[in-house]
This record gives structure tokens, sequence and C-alpha cells, in this order.
């Protein structure tokens, strides 16, 4: 383990893909758990993110690039090339995605070194994108299972449907291991059908997922509509800020971290979302995934 994180009581962790997004204006890095880990530092947190890239020139790049970016990584060297994405933009600014496969990020292995990190992990955030694969699905289960339990512990299902790279098994396992879902008003509607809640108002199905997978909180993102975030005893409801969108890259990833960090700060549940939708509105004003946040969104977290 990093020794920056070796006596730190309480890590958060991202793990699963990370790749080079090619876009129209060049390769920049990419995947959520990254992603998520960089924001989640900007708000002072300990984070880091797992994963794995090739023995290739774009995994040396890669490694470069998320060190100038100072963003702490557990990045295993595995002979499968880097993994890339070929991003496009259409006219709002949404991007949709060529994911090529047999990445080395669909074959993270489990090791000793990643066993110490769960073990001292009190948030993940992981997705279903990264269990496409059996190895890196495989290494996802046991990182879970290999973390403390506990009221404090932070288990973060954000889905991420992605083309056809789910099954409703995966689905189904990850909603079993979770306590925490995030999700967006279409991949409801996805989900919903393939486990049978059907009918009813998108909140009377998101309670249905509650209950019937014994989530602490769900979270559902309804894009410009704003997003409801529901537990056993509260509901929070928070409109989409109006901003002038450049790219919607990361956005997810950005709310994501920003609420887990103010979950894991003390923050109440709203002020936490609140936090959260803001976060993810910024970085849709700003090209790229990782922006640097303005101290009048960091500045909002209480330092532990």
């Amino acid at each position: 383990m990093n020794e920056k994180f070796e006596n730190s009581p309480a890590l958060i962790v991202g793990i699963g893909e990370l790749l080079w997004d090619v876009l129209p204006d060049g390769k920049k890095i990419g995947g959520a758990p990254c992603n998520f880990a960089y924001h989640v530092s900007q708000f002072g947190l300990p984070a880091i993110g797992v994963s794995a890239v090739g023995n290739d020139d774009l995994g040396e790049e890669l490694k470069a690039a998320v060190l100038a970016r100072d963003i702490e990584c557990n990045i295993a060297e595995v002979d499968y090339p880097t993994g890339t994405v070929q991003v496009s933009l259409d006219a709002a600014g949404v991007p949709c995605y060529d994911i090529k496969e047999g990445a080395a990020w669909d074959n993270i292995p489990f090791t000793d070194a990643l066993r110490d990190i769960a073990s001292v992990t009190r948030a993940v955030s992981f997705g279903s994108l990264a269990q496409r694969s059996e190895v890196s699905r495989a290494t996802i289960k046991a990182f879970l299972d290999a973390m403390p339990d506990g009221d404090g512990q932070y288990k973060v299902f954000d889905i991420n449907l992605r083309l056809s790279f789910y099954t409703p098994q995966v689905i189904s396992d990850s909603l079993a291991r979770c306590n925490v879902l995030k999700i967006n008003d279409e991949e409801l509607e996805v989900v919903s059908g393939m486990l049978g809640i059907s009918g009813g108002s998108q909140q009377e199905r998101c309670i249905a997922l509650l209950e019937k997978y014994g989530l602490r909180t769900l979270i559902l993102t309804c894009g410009v509509n704003g997003s409801y975030v529901f537990t056993g005893k509260e509901v929070s409801f928070v409109e989409t800020p109006r901003v002038d969108v450049v790219d919607t890259v990361g956005a997810g990833d950005s709310f994501t971290g920003a609420f887990v960090a103010g979950m894991l700060s003390g923050m109440p549940l709203r002020e936490a979302h609140r936090l959260a939708v803001d976060t993810s509105a910024y970085v849709c004003s700003c090209a790229g995934a990782m922006p640097k946040l303005p101290d009048s969104l960091v500045g909002r977290v209480p330092r532990l």
C-alpha cells in the first residue's frame, strides 16, 4: 500500500475501469474510479483509484497522467492492452462511447495489497461496466467482501449501464452487496423491468428497490429534471441548476464523489445532496471530467 495511506483509518476507493477517453480534441484520463477518487480528494479525504493498465506505451502514459493529476492509485500492470474509449459528443455535450473490449481493466487482479486496502476502506464506489469480465468482476466482489462492515461503511453501486456490458446476474449480485445505489432515470426503467419491479411512479419503484435489497440510500438522477435521495426515513429532492453545459463527461462521478465526501464528513443528507448537485453542475460547465473545483464548493465540506 502507498505509504501515505498505511496509517489511514478510513480510505475512500473507486474500483474499476481506467482508460483513455479519446475525445475530438485529444485523449484524456477516463474511467469512473479515478474520476471519483479525484473529486473525493479535492474535498480533503484520502481517496484512491484501483484499476489496471497494460505493459504498453499507452499504459505508461496513463500512469504518468494520473500522477500528474496527483491522483493516488493502485494500478496493476497486466498483459492486456491499456483501455481506450472513442468518445463523441452530441450537440448538447452528451457523450456517446465506443468501448474497446479485452482491455487491461477487464483483468484487475485481487492482490494482497488490494486486500490490505479493502481492510481500511470506509467507502467504495463501483459500477457494472468493470464487471463485464470474469476477472475484474471477481476482484470487485472480493474487495467488497474484504471491507469492514458497519453503519459507517458505504458500498456505493454507481450502476453506469453502458451498451450491452451488463447482465441481470451482475445487477442483482451488485445490489445484494451494496448499501447505496446511484441510478439515473433511464437506467431505472431498464433495471426495474429486469428485476420485475413494474408499474408505479419513479419514486415508488425507487422505494421498492430500496426495500427489496435492504439499501440504506438510493440516489436517482434525472438530468435537467433534478435528483432525489431516498432513505428509509426521508426523501430529498434538489432541482438541477441551469448552467452552460460544455460536456457531461464525469459529471455523475463528481456527484457521487461529492455526496460521499459530504456524508463521511458529517453533513446532513440534504446538504450532502445539494453539494453533489452543485458539484456535478460545475463539472458540466467545464471541459473534461476532472476540473479543479472552486473553493466555494470545496469549502462547504467540514475538514475532519
